[in-house]
């Protein structure tokens, strides 16, 4: 069966890594692709017998954009298996990744008035409300604080779970660094004992069988775990009635590295019966890509 991934979202979020890495994991891989043409190619894939293909569609498509979701629509109405991913950064980050590659906006051109170019910050706005549409039904990853290593193994994550009816994400975060803005739910787990003060842990993560114990000795860490785990088995048959695809719980303390960590691992393995199921640590180390 032809699988199809949608790459798209701001520019400067990561649509290039995320496209090579679809590219090394077998993925045939098509960029800058007119969202007109979209039906077309997907058509020449099925009679080429192509088994997994993937597409990046952004506002390098001049005046089109407002049409795909409708497309996506009718093509997933003819039994196309359509996963769309939706990379985004925060302002801050993309400004400091333009300013590092010394490259321009692909709007700079476009938004021209009277030979005078727009700003960085007018371009990256414009672009935010051109594709409002399509983050706001697809799965989102931030990728403000992710380094290129993380966000290939959360792509690789994405398009190797199957299409069940939502896929659960469980996520840790450092509420240092801010909020992750792929988040659907959100959890701070900081009034909790924090192993930082106990210079054995401190090194350590909440993945580390020593944090573990630690925390497992005290009441308020557990009490806490049922009652997230709680709302979520109470609320999740409503969203998985939803047309959203993904839920992203993310579990935040100070550093995320401890607490929510361990949260997460916890909470993970409570819902181990729900497929497909995704563990991330926004502010660990990733894992190694084969």
């Amino acid at each position: 069966m032809l699988k199809i991934v949608l790459i798209t979202g701001i520019s400067g979020s990561g649509k290039s890594v995320a496209l090579r890495l679809l590219e090394d994991a077998g993925y045939t891989c098509v960029d800058n692709l007119p969202v007109r043409f979209l039906h077309e190619f997907i058509g020449s894939t099925r009679e080429s017998e192509l088994e997994r293909v993937a597409v990046a569609i952004d506002v390098r498509s001049p005046g089109e954009l407002a049409e795909l979701p409708d497309v996506i629509t009718s093509l997933r109405a003819m039994g196309t298996a359509f996963r769309v991913i939706f990379l985004d950064a925060n302002d801050h980050t993309l400004i400091q990744r333009y300013s590092e590659s010394r490259r321009r906006h692909p709007l700079t051109d476009r938004l021209q008035k009277g030979g005078k170019s727009p700003s960085l910050q007018e371009c990256i706005d414009t672009e935010r409300e051109m594709l409002a549409p399509m983050r706001e039904q697809e799965h989102v990853i931030d990728t403000s604080d992710l380094t290129p290593g993380q966000l290939r193994a959360w792509v690789r994550d994405i398009v190797q779970a199957d299409r069940a009816p939502v896929v659960l994400t469980f996520e840790s975060f450092a509420y240092k660094r801010g909020v992750p803005g792929d988040a659907d739910l959100v959890f701070d787990v900081r009034c909790l004992p924090n192993p930082h003060y106990d210079r054995e842990l401190r090194p350590l993560t909440g993945r580390d069988e020593p944090v573990a114990k630690w925390l497992a000795q005290f009441g308020s860490v557990e009490t806490m775990i049922d009652d997230i785990a709680s709302f979520i088995r109470r609320w999740l048959p409503l969203y998985m009635q939803d047309t959203r695809n993904y839920l992203t719980v993310a579990i935040g303390c100070t550093g995320g590295k401890h607490r929510s960590v361990y949260v997460t691992e916890q909470l993970a393995k409570r819902f181990s019966d729900h497929s497909p199921l995704l563990i991330r640590h926004r502010n660990q180390p990733p894992p190694d890509i084969p």
